[in-house]
């Protein structure tokens, strides 16, 4: 997609062009992942999904890992681009996340519904 112009890792910008970041637990214990697991947040990502997906047309949903991909089953795909890749972490992005090109194929199915594409950079 291009040089990257953000330095500082902000991504306000993408929220303000309606981009939302989200993970299935809010909350995690300092350098304990998965310690927030289990205590209702999944609930509550789960209900914030089929809410988009079944109030919304035309969304993209961009699910990272094995346990995003999962979330996909409250995606209606007929209304939906959804886009499954690994997590672009470190310890997997070379698993397929490299290449996939999230950001490109979200872009382009927003132009193919005539819909105000991101600028990702």
């Amino acid at each position: 997609i291009g040089p990257v112009k953000n330095k500082t890792g902000d991504l306000e910008r993408w929220a303000k062009q309606g981009v939302l970041l989200l993970n299935a637990t809010l909350t995690v214990r300092a350098r304990t992942a998965g310690s927030h697991q289990g205590k209702g947040w999944e609930d509550f990502t789960d209900a914030v999904i089929r809410k988009l997906s079944d109030e919304r047309e035309n969304l993209v949903f961009i699910l990272w890992g094995n346990y995003a991909k999962s979330k996909g089953a409250h995606i209606d795909r007929s209304k939906h681009l959804v886009i499954e890749s690994a997590h672009p972490s470190p310890f997997s992005a070379s698993n397929g996340f490299f290449g996939s090109k999230p950001f490109s194929k979200t872009n382009q199915y927003l132009v193919e519904h005539d819909k105000k594409t991101i600028d990702w950079l």
